[in-house]
């Protein structure tokens, strides 16, 4: 798989779940089946630039939207050109799970939440074991 395809692919899942679309309906609406979605967002298969112009459409963003994140190879840069996948956290059922309940939170209850895990996340690992047992 190309690094390129699985990143946009991320991408249209991202945004994608973010609305709530099924994968059958935004298969429906870009003339395929839920399976290509599903090949798409996993990036084992490419989206033709067509097919991804109709996805930004039916999500409502702009093309540039699923290469935000992608740095271009430039010459003597010593970076492989990867690209920065911010959206990998959606793969993960627990990830998901937790940006769910996470917005059903008052505003005030959100704010100590990620002020909770923004201390966990920055405190050395050994500390943050020790605090768990």
């Amino acid at each position: 798989m190309n690094e390129i395809d699985v990143f946009v692919g991320n991408r249209i899942r991202a945004r994608r779940y973010a609305l709530g679309i099924s994968q059958s309906e935004l298969g429906a609406a870009i003339g395929v089946r839920f399976q290509q979605i599903q090949k798409y967002e996993t990036g084992a298969n490419r989206v033709s630039a067509s097919r991804l112009w109709a996805v930004a459409e039916k999500l409502g963003v702009d093309i540039e939207y699923f290469f935000q994140g992608i740095r271009p190879v430039r010459d003597g840069d010593d970076d492989s050109g990867k690209p920065e996948n911010r959206m990998a956290f959606l793969s993960d059922q627990e990830s998901i799970q937790m940006m769910e309940l996470f917005h059903q939170l008052p505003s005030s209850q959100r704010s100590a939440v990620l002020a909770i895990v923004r201390s966990m996340a920055e405190a050395p690992l050994e500390q943050s074991i020790r605090v768990a047992t």
